[in-house]
């Protein structure tokens, strides 16, 4: 599975990120954007919630939201979504893959060579132009028996 690193900004980058869209950086957008680099497990926003509340006690699950949307817009984060699932946000910024486990829940990033993605944009019919890729792959860990 993956182990590259994101091209996250820092949590410091976050209000020149945010400035640059023209809004401001707020203590609840820094606390959400921080959770979400501290365990990059792709959290649903009731997760997201969880792990901002014990920090910001006052602050709202819909505020969580809002906050999840605009990390979303500003291009800080992706939105990933599986069928019928919640959705997840995954501040991994380099173009991957997930695989999804479908026993466990969880989702891991998966890198994929650059060169596959191109490939893979390259078979979009004649006058479309696609401006991002989504592999999902589904299944699950199968602990290896390697002796």
């Amino acid at each position: 599975m993956s182990s590259a690193t994101t091209t996250a900004p820092h949590p410091a980058g976050l209000a020149r990120k945010l400035a640059d869209s023209g809004l401001r950086s707020t203590p609840q957008r820094e606390v959400v954007y921080e959770v979400l680099l501290k365990r990059r497990d792709h959290p649903t926003a009731d997760e997201v919630f969880t792990r901002v509340k014990p920090e910001l006690p006052s602050i709202s699950l819909a505020t969580v939201y809002n906050c999840l949307e605009t990390l979303v817009q500003c291009d800080l984060v992706r939105a990933v979504n599986f069928e019928r699932g919640p959705t997840r946000y995954c501040p991994n910024l380099i173009p991957h893959a997930h695989f999804h486990d479908e026993v466990t829940g969880q989702t891991h990033d998966i890198d994929l060579p650059p060169a596959l993605f191109a490939k893979l944009k390259a078979v979009v019919p004649a006058g479309f132009d696609a401006n991002a890729v989504e592999i999902t792959f589904r299944g699950k860990f199968i602990a290896s028996s390697v002796n």
